[in-house]
């Protein structure tokens, strides 16, 4: 899957008020398996008294290659800046405090809903400026200042198209249920496993009418459908769909479950990332990215500099040179420390 990420793309992250369990599914790669880690190339091993460092990673032709000062850090949030526990380290904060201080900027960007930002409401608070991020993979950027998710721009997922995933994929695979994000919350199939029961955003019956109609003035855009099966292999199941349904939108995965995230087509993390940066003037080679998950890949294929955590899925740590430690090392702090003066 990976052998052919060189077509390099952008994203960005969009947010909104709320907060996520502990490994929810749909989040970016809550807790990643073990399978994923054992699959990490070798870090440099820290001594007791030391914190985690990044791997000295070298590009497959042997010589390592000199890049710009950066003028952005690009991070994934679950399985990349956040700890097992969904909290952020102080070494972590620390470290992206310091690179704002050298004039290098942080944007964070997610597969996340907008309400589920609340995670790192405290590095948030510390952050100068206006802090901004990349939600629902792309297809939504927030202003995350004071609490107050404001959004800055919008993907919409067509609701036709939608609609046509859902009955591509309960012909191709019988059992998978669906639940439909929006820019105001979250709706539910009735047999959808709920991420975070009691949420006061959810709604819950069939998708299908929801979709087939067109929407009411003044509602709230679509900005992803969830696709969940209870028995595939979630990449099995990735696979499956792009071939069924890859026609009616950009479908990926950032759960360890067989979870699936589609996005209007064209809309990825990478996608919205080099709107946001044009729209600064910043060139990918200014850009520092971080993930671990596939939904992940098109971001890390577009940065200047992209960093797979050791945690990382397998296609990801194949598809990107650079390897540091991982989340719960403090993987992104550990390469930050490195770049500030």
């Amino acid at each position: 899957m990976c052998a052919g990420i060189c077509a390099k793309i952008m994203a960005v992250t969009l947010t909104y008020s709320g907060t996520c369990p502990e490994a929810c599914p749909g989040t970016d790669s809550p807790v990643p398996s073990a399978s994923s880690a054992s699959a990490a190339s070798p870090s440099a091993a820290p001594s007791a008294s030391s914190p985690p460092r990044a791997t000295s990673a070298r590009h497959p032709e042997g010589g390592s290659t000199p890049s710009p000062r950066p003028r952005l850090i690009a991070t994934d949030l679950d399985g990349t800046l956040l700890r097992h526990d969904k909290t952020v380290s102080r070494r972590t904060i620390s470290a992206l405090l310091a690179a704002a201080r050298a004039g290098i900027g942080f944007l964070m960007v997610t597969g996340r809903p907008a309400r589920w930002m609340t995670v790192v409401g405290d590095l948030i608070r510390q952050l100068p400026g206006s802090p901004v991020a990349i939600c629902a993979n792309g297809a939504a950027v927030v202003d995350l200042r004071h609490g107050r998710h404001r959004l800055v721009d919008v993907h919409p997922l067509d609701r036709r198209d939608a609609l046509a995933t859902v009955h591509a994929l309960r012909a191709a695979a019988p059992g998978v249920t669906f639940a439909v994000e929006s820019t105001r919350g979250i709706h539910y199939d009735p047999d959808y496993p709920p991420f975070f029961p009691g949420d006061p955003t959810a709604t819950t019956g069939p998708v299908d009418p929801l979709l087939a109609l067109a929407p009411a003035a003044g509602a709230a855009p679509v900005i992803k459908l969830l696709a969940h099966h209870r028995e595939l292999d979630p990449d099995d199941f990735l696979a499956l769909a792009r071939r069924t349904a890859g026609g009616h939108g950009q479908i990926t995965r950032s759960s360890p479950t067989a979870l699936l995230e589609v996005s209007r087509s064209g809309v990825s993390k990478a996608t919205t990332l080099a709107r946001y940066c044009a729209r600064l003037g910043i060139r990918r080679e200014e850009v520092v990215a971080f993930g671990d998950m596939p939904n992940d890949l098109e971001m890390l294929a577009w940065a200047g500099t992209s960093y797979a955590m050791a945690n990382a899925h397998p296609d990801v740590l194949a598809a990107t040179p650079l390897h540091t430690v991982s989340n719960q090392e403090d993987g992104v702090a550990a390469v930050v420390e490195t770049l500030l003066p």
